[in-house]
């Protein structure tokens, strides 16, 4: 035999090995992300997609997303299309109206997809074992913006353009309230709600408007606050971002921001799936939550108008945050009517569920619950 032919046989040998093992190839673990919004909003949709990104270094994840999905039943086809055409084993369903009932419903056609939800709630015994919650505690970033924007402002009047009063919002509202008042204890907030996650031009308005009166701090929650951002850049205010870094939109007034960081969670969710865990059968947490110290969150760098000497104050807050020294809701708190919301020796940790149902703005804030 020839050494040609030898080594043909060879190569065929390798060949047919290096087949066999790749038809016992595991497939890969196929997870589909839902946003109800562009990918590139400098919002809350990016900072998902962004999340999404990062678990591409995992080699065992196929990841996909469909963007500008509304929270209705279209939702619900893009969920089953998802599964049924390109294999979705777990779905991340990004925006808060898509729960209930559209990924519940579909999650009870898919007992065995699992689903996982940011931001809502869960009941036992009603809803299909395979959803999973998961959300962040950025009570503690919105201080730390709060803390910057109080240690800024000359007028002691800031401004606050929020989507919805629902309880995440005015969470982040009081907590930025309280921090500001930590260091400066003169400054006042007015809050504008405008309705809805994404309205640029009532979000333009509300913010024009907030500048007419004088504040000179504008910050926001609506989807994504690059209006209020640009608005408060032309302006000639400062602005605090939120949900994702909006630095590169007021390259002069962004003083810094509060920002999730969904690329930890998403990896983690995904490394105990593949390691066979499941929130159907409980080794999975039904309800995953974490804080600026488990780095669910994080602070948006500092823009040029703050100076090393207030980094340094927000840097000793943060310490404090992260050892246990520095608590955000801290009684006596009385609300903007005057109630008592938190007696005098309390404190309500920001992982309390209690939390989950605040209605009320703290003292000095100037706006209605009722919207």
């Amino acid at each position: 035999m020839s050494a040609v032919s030898r080594l043909s046989r060879r190569s065929c040998v390798k060949l047919l090995a290096a087949g066999a093992l790749s038809a016992k190839a595991e497939p890969p673990l196929t997870a589909g992300f839902v946003y109800n919004g562009p990918k590139n909003d400098l919002g809350y949709n990016q900072s998902h997609a962004e999340g999404k990104q990062s678990v591409k270094s995992l080699p065992f994840v196929r990841a996909f997303d469909e963007s500008n999905v509304p929270e209705t039943v279209a939702v619900e086809e893009t969920m089953r299309n998802m599964i049924f055409q390109d294999g979705a084993r777990v779905i991340f369903a990004t925006s808060y109206g898509f729960l209930d009932p559209f990924v519940l419903r579909v999650a009870r056609e898919n007992p065995n997809v699992q689903f996982f939800h940011c931001g809502g709630s869960y009941r036992d015994k009603v809803d299909p074992p395979n959803v999973g919650i998961y959300f962040g505690f950025i009570d503690e970033v919105e201080f730390l913006a709060g803390v910057t924007a109080g240690l800024m402002t000359k007028a002691n009047r800031m401004g606050f353009v929020a989507a919805k009063p629902i309880p995440q919002v005015l969470r982040n509202i009081n907590s930025f309230m309280l921090g500001a008042r930590s260091v400066n204890p003169s400054v006042t907030m007015r809050v504008v709600f405008t309705g809805d996650w994404v309205l640029p031009v009532r979000e333009a308005e509300a913010s024009s408007s907030l500048a007419d009166q004088g504040v000179d701090v504008l910050t926001g929650h609506t989807g994504s606050p690059r209006v209020i951002v640009q608005v408060a850049e032309r302006r000639g205010i400062w602005a605090t971002g939120y949900q994702f870094d909006q630095s590169v939109l007021a390259p002069r007034g962004f003083l810094t921001g509060a920002e999730w960081a969904w690329g930890g969670v998403y990896r983690h969710y995904l490394e105990m799936i593949h390691d066979g865990k499941s929130v159907a059968n409980g080794s999975i947490p039904r309800r995953m939550t974490g804080t600026l110290k488990d780095e669910f969150c994080r602070l948006s760098p500092f823009g040029p108008g703050v100076t090393p000497e207030k980094r340094q104050a927000v840097a000793r807050v943060k310490e404090r945050l992260l050892n246990g020294s520095q608590a955000i809701y801290r009684g006596p708190l009385k609300n903007n009517t005057g109630k008592i919301v938190i007696p005098v020796g309390k404190t309500i940790p920001i992982e309390d569920s209690s939390l989950d149902q605040m209605d009320w703005l703290v003292d000095g804030i100037q706006g209605d619950t009722r919207g």
